[in-house]
């Protein structure tokens, strides 16, 4: 299968809940009172001290990545909303005509590029997004999103369950679909998880529309449920709830570093991918220090923050990568077009839930 080994191969790093309440302005009176404020100082905008940032990031990433903006910015509160990928993009479409938000923080580029179409995102170029790769921003100028790292499909494979069954680990998609595994894998829900969805559109785009159908026609045999997260299936293969799950390099490694019996596994034929990316949104309102905010999402700290966990980095890095991953990353993705998967984003979850809905978990 062709890999996408090539545009951005200058992006190799080698280091990778419910809705929050709107965010209210601080405001700061003008020196000596209405009466005797000057024009200057009636002028000057009106300051802020809290910002609202959706996110899809790992719950256990944010609070190391925010570590750097507290001290440089300790005055400034920033109210987190997380959630998974296709409930934070559900809930900002929903929220289109008013929104919430000030700052969208590492979602799914392919979510960032359906916002984008429905004209809601605020074209701004952070400062150091010159030295983003083309491949991970908007191509607008200035940028409406421009990403921080990109996150891959891996089977996250629970090797203690499979000895006491003697199968082999999985080491491709096409293993998968044997029927020695019936029952024992769990993926995420497309519709939930961005995870879910990368993988979804990944095989569509890497096998062609009607030969993906027929592979995931075979794999649902194999799977136990659909879940509603694209780290719960690395979790329950580490518990041993699944002894497979589709999930993404970053959690089944973390898993591995906690002591399960898992092997993360990135399969033969490529691993579908996308982009942790960042947005303003487009409000009435825009606050300075949402596009502060932005400015420090891309800036050299939360970046060798990003590097502990991702291989794949939007800037350059130096030359080191994660334990755990291949010695290339970039060879293990496959050939993938973002607008491509973002423009056919409602159709092909409309077709999945029509065939495979049946085994999703229910919602919480």
């Amino acid at each position: 299968m062709k890999k996408w080994t090539h545009v951005i191969a200058a992006a190799l790093v080698t280091i990778s809940l419910t809705a929050g309440c709107a965010a209210k302005s601080a405001q700061t009176p003008a020196a000596g009172g209405a009466a005797s404020a000057d024009a200057s100082t009636a002028n000057q905008p009106v300051k802020n001290n809290e910002i609202t940032v959706y996110t899809a990031l790992e719950d256990d990433q944010i609070k190391s990545y925010l570590e750097s903006y507290k001290k440089k910015y300790p005055d400034m509160k920033v109210n987190i909303v997380r959630d998974s990928t296709g409930v934070i993009t559900a809930k900002l479409l929903a929220e289109k005509a008013n929104p919430v938000a000030d700052v969208v923080w590492g979602t799914a580029a392919t979510s960032l590029l359906v916002l984008s179409q429905n004209d809601m995102l605020e074209p701004y170029a952070p400062q150091g997004a010159d030295k983003v790769v083309p491949e991970f921003k908007d191509t607008a100028n200035p940028p409406k999103w421009v990403g921080i790292d990109a996150w891959e499909t891996a089977f996250i494979v629970n090797t203690k369950e499979l000895e006491k069954k003697h199968l082999p680990v999985p080491k491709s998609y096409a293993d998968l679909i044997k029927p020695e595994y019936k029952g024992m894998i769990v993926m995420p829900h497309p519709a939930s998880s961005g995870t879910g969805f990368l993988d979804v559109s990944g095989w569509i785009q890497l096998m062609g529309t009607d030969k993906a159908w027929g592979y995931m026609d075979k794999l649902h045999e194999n799977i136990a449920s659909y879940v509603h997260s694209g780290s719960k299936p690395a979790k329950m293969a580490a518990s041993g709830e699944a002894a497979i799950g589709i999930s993404f390099g970053y959690r089944g490694l973390q898993e591995k570093k906690k002591g399960a019996p898992v092997e993360v596994v990135f399969p033969e034929e490529g691993s579908g991918w996308d982009v942790e990316a960042n947005a303003l949104m487009k409000k009435k309102d825009i606050k300075p220090e949402a596009k502060q905010f932005l400015d420090w999402a891309i800036s050299e700290e939360p970046m060798q923050e990003y590097a502990k966990n991702y291989a794949i980095l939007s800037v350059k890095g130096d030359g080191k990568i994660p334990e755990g991953y291949t010695q290339d990353p970039l060879k293990q993705l496959i050939q993938y077009d973002l607008n491509a998967a973002a423009k056919d984003r409602e159709s092909i979850l409309s077709d999945w839930e029509k065939r495979y809905s049946g085994k999703s978990e229910p919602k919480s």
